[in-house]
């Protein structure tokens, strides 16, 4: 059975860092891409990034680029986002997915989901 499980999340002030992390188990980790999605109140989910299973190629909405860091160690089947000079904008709640393959940025085609972990930024 496969599980993502996201932590990480709080409520922050706008500009201040958060790291999450997903915890992957029951799937040979490193053989997927992983990435992360967010859907805010009222809002569709959307790609926030992703990350090649050797943790070698990233790709970042427009929106959180130069600002989020995806990452991953695959000896701890964890993936990381790290988020910096967080804005209001970026609240919402935030989803890990696993697919086998890498540079996919829609959602219907990922396999596995967490059950996501809230982050909220105020003004």
């Amino acid at each position: 059975q496969v599980q993502l499980v996201e932590s990480g999340g709080g409520l922050v002030h706008a500009g201040d860092s958060l790291r999450l992390s997903c915890a992957a188990s029951g799937l040979t980790f490193d053989k997927y891409a992983m990435s992360w999605f967010r859907q805010a109140p009222w809002k569709e989910r959307e790609f926030v990034a992703t990350v090649h299973s050797d943790g070698e190629m990233t790709i970042y909405s427009v929106a959180v680029k130069g600002r989020f860091t995806i990452n991953r160690d695959n000896t701890k089947s964890t993936v990381y986002l790290q988020m910096t000079s967080l804005k209001p904008e970026d609240t919402a709640e935030y989803y890990c997915a696993a697919i086998r393959s890498f540079g996919t940025t829609t959602i219907p085609q990922y396999e596995y989901w967490g059950q996501g972990t809230q982050v909220t930024v105020s003004s």
